[in-house]
Protein backbone atom coordinates (compact mmCIF):
# COMPACT_ATOMS: atom_id res chain seq x y z
CA UNK A 1 0.00 0.00 0.00
CA UNK A 2 1.57 3.30 -0.88
CA UNK A 3 1.26 6.65 1.25
CA UNK A 4 -0.93 9.03 -0.06
CA UNK A 5 -1.09 11.05 3.22
CA UNK A 6 0.45 13.77 5.14
CA UNK A 7 0.04 15.72 8.03
CA UNK A 8 2.29 18.85 8.37
CA UNK A 9 1.93 20.63 12.28
CA UNK A 10 2.61 23.86 11.51
CA UNK A 11 0.62 25.49 14.45
CA UNK A 12 3.23 26.78 16.69
CA UNK A 13 3.41 30.59 17.56
CA UNK A 14 7.10 30.67 16.39
CA UNK A 15 8.65 32.83 19.40
CA UNK A 16 12.01 32.98 18.19
CA UNK A 17 10.80 35.34 14.95
CA UNK A 18 9.11 37.60 16.79
CA UNK A 19 8.06 40.37 15.82
CA UNK A 20 7.88 39.11 12.59
CA UNK A 21 5.57 36.56 13.65
CA UNK A 22 3.39 38.65 15.56
CA UNK A 23 1.22 39.31 12.13
CA UNK A 24 2.91 36.30 9.39
CA UNK A 25 3.35 32.84 10.17
CA UNK A 26 6.81 31.52 10.56
CA UNK A 27 6.29 29.32 8.05
CA UNK A 28 5.42 32.16 5.39
CA UNK A 29 9.59 33.50 5.99
CA UNK A 30 10.66 33.35 2.69
CA UNK A 31 13.26 30.99 0.83
CA UNK A 32 14.46 32.40 -2.60
CA UNK A 33 10.63 33.12 -4.17
CA UNK A 34 8.91 30.79 -2.22
CA UNK A 35 7.61 30.82 1.58
CA UNK A 36 9.10 27.45 3.86
CA UNK A 37 5.77 25.98 3.88
CA UNK A 38 5.75 25.38 -0.15
CA UNK A 39 8.86 23.77 0.26
CA UNK A 40 7.23 20.93 2.92
CA UNK A 41 4.48 20.97 0.56
CA UNK A 42 6.45 19.93 -2.69
CA UNK A 43 8.45 17.79 -0.64
CA UNK A 44 5.46 15.76 -0.28
CA UNK A 45 4.28 16.17 -3.98
CA UNK A 46 7.20 14.91 -5.06
CA UNK A 47 7.20 11.92 -3.11
CA UNK A 48 3.54 11.22 -4.54
CA UNK A 49 1.37 12.73 -1.44
CA UNK A 50 -1.96 13.60 -2.60
CA UNK A 51 -3.98 14.91 0.36
CA UNK A 52 -1.79 16.87 2.65
CA UNK A 53 -3.70 18.19 5.74
CA UNK A 54 -2.33 21.20 7.76
CA UNK A 55 -2.54 21.65 11.56
CA UNK A 56 -2.86 25.17 12.05
CA UNK A 57 -3.71 27.56 15.26
CA UNK A 58 -5.92 30.54 14.89
CA UNK A 59 -4.67 33.30 12.94
CA UNK A 60 -2.52 30.97 10.14
CA UNK A 61 -5.04 30.69 8.08
CA UNK A 62 -2.69 32.67 5.35
CA UNK A 63 -1.13 28.34 5.30
CA UNK A 64 -4.34 26.89 3.35
CA UNK A 65 -4.87 30.13 1.66
CA UNK A 66 -1.60 29.70 -0.10
CA UNK A 67 -2.41 26.41 -1.82
CA UNK A 68 -6.33 27.50 -2.95
CA UNK A 69 -6.92 28.59 -6.53
CA UNK A 70 -7.36 31.97 -6.85
CA UNK A 71 -9.21 33.03 -10.16
CA UNK A 72 -9.12 36.63 -9.63
CA UNK A 73 -5.81 36.42 -9.15
CA UNK A 74 -4.78 34.78 -12.40
CA UNK A 75 -6.99 36.77 -14.48
CA UNK A 76 -4.66 39.60 -13.57
CA UNK A 77 -1.88 37.96 -14.14
CA UNK A 78 -3.01 36.73 -17.40
CA UNK A 79 -3.84 40.58 -18.17
CA UNK A 80 -0.21 41.46 -17.18
CA UNK A 81 1.45 38.87 -19.21
CA UNK A 82 2.65 36.75 -16.24
CA UNK A 83 1.06 33.83 -16.66
CA UNK A 84 4.33 31.99 -16.24
CA UNK A 85 3.39 32.65 -12.74
CA UNK A 86 0.12 30.29 -12.71
CA UNK A 87 2.24 27.59 -13.79
CA UNK A 88 4.56 27.93 -10.76
CA UNK A 89 1.52 27.16 -8.76
CA UNK A 90 -0.15 24.75 -10.76
CA UNK A 91 1.12 21.89 -9.77
CA UNK A 92 -0.81 22.35 -6.18
CA UNK A 93 -4.10 21.82 -7.94
CA UNK A 94 -3.90 18.10 -7.74
CA UNK A 95 -3.59 18.13 -4.16
CA UNK A 96 -6.47 17.49 -1.90
CA UNK A 97 -5.97 20.13 0.96
CA UNK A 98 -7.43 19.68 3.89
CA UNK A 99 -6.89 22.12 7.50
CA UNK A 100 -7.64 21.11 11.30
CA UNK A 101 -6.99 23.59 14.26
CA UNK A 102 -4.89 22.94 17.06
CA UNK A 103 -6.35 25.98 19.56
CA UNK A 104 -3.53 24.63 22.08
CA UNK A 105 0.17 24.19 22.08
CA UNK A 106 0.05 20.35 24.17
CA UNK A 107 2.79 18.71 22.47
CA UNK A 108 3.52 17.57 18.84
CA UNK A 109 1.34 14.70 19.49
CA UNK A 110 -1.49 16.60 20.72
CA UNK A 111 -1.39 18.84 17.04
CA UNK A 112 -1.05 15.20 15.17
CA UNK A 113 -4.27 14.49 17.30
CA UNK A 114 -6.26 16.92 15.85
CA UNK A 115 -6.18 15.24 12.54
CA UNK A 116 -7.01 11.79 14.07
CA UNK A 117 -10.33 11.87 11.98
CA UNK A 118 -8.59 12.49 8.57
CA UNK A 119 -6.31 9.84 8.33
CA UNK A 120 -7.49 6.92 6.62
CA UNK A 121 -6.29 3.40 7.28
CA UNK A 122 -2.97 3.43 5.45
CA UNK A 123 0.03 4.66 7.13
CA UNK A 124 0.55 8.68 7.12
CA UNK A 125 3.75 11.03 6.69
CA UNK A 126 4.59 13.19 9.36
CA UNK A 127 6.71 16.34 8.08
CA UNK A 128 7.46 18.72 10.88
CA UNK A 129 8.12 22.46 9.25
CA UNK A 130 11.74 23.06 10.82
CA UNK A 131 13.71 20.57 9.22
CA UNK A 132 14.90 19.96 5.61
CA UNK A 133 17.35 17.69 4.07
CA UNK A 134 19.70 19.07 1.25
CA UNK A 135 20.68 16.41 -1.43
CA UNK A 136 19.79 13.91 -3.93
CA UNK A 137 16.56 12.84 -1.78
CA UNK A 138 14.34 14.68 0.22
CA UNK A 139 13.92 13.54 4.06
CA UNK A 140 10.46 12.19 3.07
CA UNK A 141 11.60 10.12 0.19
CA UNK A 142 14.41 8.91 2.20
CA UNK A 143 11.71 7.35 4.45
CA UNK A 144 9.72 5.89 1.45
CA UNK A 145 12.73 4.05 0.35
CA UNK A 146 13.45 2.91 3.70
CA UNK A 147 10.23 1.43 3.99
CA UNK A 148 9.99 -0.35 0.50
CA UNK A 149 13.63 -2.03 1.61
CA UNK A 150 11.16 -3.63 4.64
CA UNK A 151 8.76 -5.86 2.18
CA UNK A 152 6.62 -7.61 5.18
CA UNK A 153 7.18 -4.91 7.59
CA UNK A 154 5.61 -1.85 5.92
CA UNK A 155 3.53 -0.55 8.28
CA UNK A 156 6.46 -0.08 10.85
CA UNK A 157 6.97 2.59 12.34
CA UNK A 158 10.26 4.78 10.49
CA UNK A 159 11.65 7.69 11.90
CA UNK A 160 14.31 10.07 10.41
CA UNK A 161 17.88 10.21 12.26
CA UNK A 162 21.09 12.39 12.19
CA UNK A 163 24.13 11.64 14.04
CA UNK A 164 24.32 14.31 16.02
CA UNK A 165 27.66 15.34 18.29
CA UNK A 166 27.05 13.87 21.46
CA UNK A 167 27.09 17.45 23.43
CA UNK A 168 23.49 18.01 21.90
CA UNK A 169 21.86 15.07 22.54
CA UNK A 170 19.79 16.54 25.44
CA UNK A 171 17.95 18.77 22.92
CA UNK A 172 16.73 16.06 20.94
CA UNK A 173 14.62 12.32 21.18
CA UNK A 174 17.49 10.15 21.07
CA UNK A 175 16.99 6.50 19.87
CA UNK A 176 18.46 3.28 21.24
CA UNK A 177 19.57 0.54 18.86
CA UNK A 178 19.18 -2.93 18.66
CA UNK A 179 20.60 -3.93 14.94
CA UNK A 180 21.24 -2.33 11.51
CA UNK A 181 19.63 -3.99 8.21
CA UNK A 182 22.28 -6.48 7.30
CA UNK A 183 22.29 -5.19 3.77
CA UNK A 184 21.31 -1.15 4.38
CA UNK A 185 23.44 -0.20 7.25
CA UNK A 186 21.45 3.41 7.39
CA UNK A 187 17.92 1.51 8.52
CA UNK A 188 18.13 0.57 12.01
CA UNK A 189 15.83 -1.48 13.97
CA UNK A 190 14.91 0.41 17.37
CA UNK A 191 14.53 -1.16 21.14
CA UNK A 192 14.56 1.78 22.79
CA UNK A 193 13.55 5.96 22.80
CA UNK A 194 14.87 8.37 25.13
CA UNK A 195 13.56 12.16 25.40
CA UNK A 196 16.46 14.82 25.74
CA UNK A 197 18.74 12.63 27.50
CA UNK A 198 22.15 13.68 29.17
CA UNK A 199 24.98 12.89 26.91
CA UNK A 200 26.05 10.92 29.67
CA UNK A 201 23.60 8.53 29.52
CA UNK A 202 22.64 8.88 26.15
CA UNK A 203 22.16 5.30 24.24
CA UNK A 204 23.41 7.02 20.69
CA UNK A 205 23.35 9.98 19.35
CA UNK A 206 21.47 9.17 16.53
CA UNK A 207 19.00 11.82 16.88
CA UNK A 208 14.91 12.71 15.81
CA UNK A 209 14.80 15.01 13.24
CA UNK A 210 11.35 16.09 11.83
CA UNK A 211 9.90 13.12 9.31
CA UNK A 212 8.11 10.05 10.33
CA UNK A 213 6.33 7.47 8.82
CA UNK A 214 3.33 5.77 11.36
CA UNK A 215 0.80 3.55 11.10
CA UNK A 216 -2.95 4.39 11.70
CA UNK A 217 -2.62 2.48 15.31
CA UNK A 218 -0.01 4.80 16.94
CA UNK A 219 -2.35 8.18 16.07
CA UNK A 220 -5.27 5.36 17.56
CA UNK A 221 -3.06 5.66 20.86
CA UNK A 222 -2.29 9.44 21.29
CA UNK A 223 -4.94 9.89 23.58
CA UNK A 224 -4.01 7.60 26.21
CA UNK A 225 -0.54 9.18 26.61
CA UNK A 226 0.59 12.51 28.38
CA UNK A 227 3.96 13.44 29.78
CA UNK A 228 5.30 13.21 32.85
CA UNK A 229 3.51 17.21 33.60
CA UNK A 230 0.41 15.81 32.14
CA UNK A 231 -0.26 18.61 30.31
CA UNK A 232 1.58 17.87 26.48
CA UNK A 233 0.94 14.03 24.66
CA UNK A 234 4.22 13.55 23.12
CA UNK A 235 4.55 11.31 20.07
CA UNK A 236 7.49 10.13 21.42
CA UNK A 237 6.08 8.79 24.21
CA UNK A 238 3.39 6.91 22.04
CA UNK A 239 6.39 5.34 20.23
CA UNK A 240 7.80 3.94 23.52
CA UNK A 241 4.52 2.52 24.41
CA UNK A 242 4.69 0.52 20.87
CA UNK A 243 8.48 -0.72 21.67
CA UNK A 244 7.95 -4.61 21.34
CA UNK A 245 4.23 -4.34 19.97
CA UNK A 246 4.93 -3.15 16.35
CA UNK A 247 8.27 -2.77 14.45
CA UNK A 248 9.91 0.72 15.18
CA UNK A 249 13.28 1.70 12.85
CA UNK A 250 14.87 4.92 12.28
CA UNK A 251 16.73 5.56 8.65
CA UNK A 252 19.81 7.64 9.01
CA UNK A 253 18.91 10.41 6.77
CA UNK A 254 21.87 11.14 3.70
CA UNK A 255 22.68 15.24 3.06
CA UNK A 256 22.52 18.21 5.12
CA UNK A 257 19.55 19.11 7.56
CA UNK A 258 19.08 22.62 8.42
CA UNK A 259 17.22 23.22 11.21
CA UNK A 260 15.16 26.34 10.13
CA UNK A 261 13.24 26.62 13.92
CA UNK A 262 16.18 29.40 14.92
CA UNK A 263 17.43 32.60 13.12
CA UNK A 264 20.47 31.34 12.78
CA UNK A 265 19.55 28.00 10.90
CA UNK A 266 16.86 30.39 8.66
CA UNK A 267 19.70 32.26 7.64
CA UNK A 268 21.66 29.10 6.66
CA UNK A 269 18.73 27.66 4.74
CA UNK A 270 18.07 31.06 3.11
CA UNK A 271 22.16 30.71 1.39
CA UNK A 272 21.93 27.10 1.09
CA UNK A 273 18.48 26.84 -0.72
CA UNK A 274 18.89 29.98 -2.60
Amino acid sequence: MSITQAILPVAGLGTRFLPWTKVVPKEFLPIGPKPMIALLVEECIDAGITDICFVISPGKEIIPEYFKKNKRWEEGLYACGKADKIADMARYDAIRFHTVYQYDQCGDGHAILQAADWVQEGPVAILFGDDYFTGKESGIAQLLHARHLLGSEKNSVIIALENIPKEETSHYGIVDIEHNHPDHPRLKRLKGLVEKPDPKVAPSTFGIVGRYLIPKETIDLLPTITSKSGDEIRLINVLIKQLGTIPIYGYECEGTRIDTGTPEGYRKAVQILT
